[in-house]
């Protein structure tokens, strides 16, 4: 069975911004019997693990390690609210395997919606300093038993296409554990169950799903845990056209992460199939959101240029959504990116206080005929 005919997204939680104590209280009132806490952010936040399947395969997975990366938080939850159609997938899948699942284990980071913890530290980044709390906590679970797989599950920006036309809806990635990015057995494992996962959804979005790099990070949890003997996925949520709040990337992302778990309970260390990972395009730099082209700036000499827009995420406390602020990043000769908004200006009027527009600023200007 097809799992996308039973997905459901969790009513409770519609909106791309989660807040930690309304995920909290959810877990203590709908999932109390399976979570656990070990431990509390740096400021004093609880960090739950659920513990849900009574198989041998053993995985451990995690979310929002960067607080403004939330669609893994959604779609443990989703996928969760997903099984309430469909009683005997959870039952085979949770026969074959045993998931922690650690929701949102950086708490103080998504609360403010910014990448990194209280004291400002990346957590991916801080696998040998140890410098926060967090990473202490994921790393004590890690060998507290014999994971078979970890899942490191995260979101990328807008900028990445699979091809320069199509948006980076999904990407994965087997770490490398040297340098010199062996292909080794453990690699071998995830690239088996990427090829799964990507057989599973290149149909439902063709030329969507994308390869990470694989350039080896010394300091990064991935690299550091497949090295050590465990083999690691990388699960990144991207862009889909239109989709701002990324609610089309959250359908996929669920899909990915049941497939995933899956794959493990199938292949169980299998490497069949691991070839097709190859195939997987490598994800390309390519876009801004916006791109104004052939604008007329107001001034002494002509000047005709183009002008890139990223929007940024910005949580404003009181609210229970993220805002999108455009801001102007590149201004010039633009024609090596595209925009998934193009806006040709020519013959209209450029009109704002400043002759120039400010690179890192928020767009005040206006184009008008």
């Amino acid at each position: 069975m097809n799992f996308e005919h039973f997905y459901i997204p969790n009513p409770d939680f519609p909106n791309r911004y989660i807040s930690p104590e309304k995920l909290f209280s959810y877990l203590q009132t709908n999932l109390k019997d399976y979570i656990q806490e070990i431990g509390k952010s740096y400021l004093d936040k609880p960090i739950y693990k659920l513990s849900v399947g009574t198989g041998k395969i053993n995985i451990l997975a995690w979310s929002q390690m960067h607080g403004n990366e939330s669609n893994a938080t959604h779609a443990m939850l989703d996928l969760l609210v997903s099984f309430e159609n469909a009683p005997e997938l959870k039952e085979e899948l949770f026969s074959k395997i045993s998931l922690d699942f650690i929701f949102m284990l950086n708490p103080d980071g998504s609360e403010k919606w910014t990448r990194l913890n209280a004291l400002e530290i990346d957590l991916n980044r801080d696998f040998h300093n140890e410098a926060s709390k967090e990473i202490k906590f994921l790393k004590n679970l890690a060998v507290s038993k014999k994971y078979d797989y970890a899942l490191n599950l995260h979101e990328q920006r807008t900028i990445f296409t699979t091809d320069g036309i199509h948006p980076a809806t999904l990407s994965f990635l087997a770490p490398s554990e040297n340098i010199e990015r062996t292909v080794t057995e453990n690699r071998k494992k995830c690239m088996a169950v990427i090829a799964d996962v990507y057989n599973h959804l290149k149909e439902l979005i063709p030329n969507q799903i994308g390869r990470y790099s694989d350039e080896f990070y010394p300091t990064s949890t991935g690299d550091n845990f497949i090295k050590a003997g465990m083999p690691t996925i990388l699960f990144e949520g991207g862009h889909f056209v239109n989709d701002y709040p990324r609610k089309e990337t959250r359908k996929y992302f669920t899909l990915a992460l049941y497939y995933a778990l899956k794959s493990i309970s199938e292949l169980n260390s299998d490497t069949r199939g691991w070839e097709v990972y190859q195939e997987i395009p490598e994800n390309q730099e390519t876009h801004y959101d916006v791109i104004y082209r052939n604008v007329k700036l107001n001034t002494e000499h002509e000047c005709i240029l183009d002008i890139a827009v990223q929007y940024r995420e910005i949580f404003e406390e009181g609210k229970d959504e993220i805002s999108f602020i455009p801001f102007v990043i590149e201004a010039g000769d633009v024609k090596k990116r595209k925009g998934w908004l193009e806006i040709d200006c020519t013959g209209k009027k450029y009109i704002s206080d400043t002759k120039y527009p400010k690179l890192e600023a928020e767009v005040n200007f206006k184009i008008e005929d």
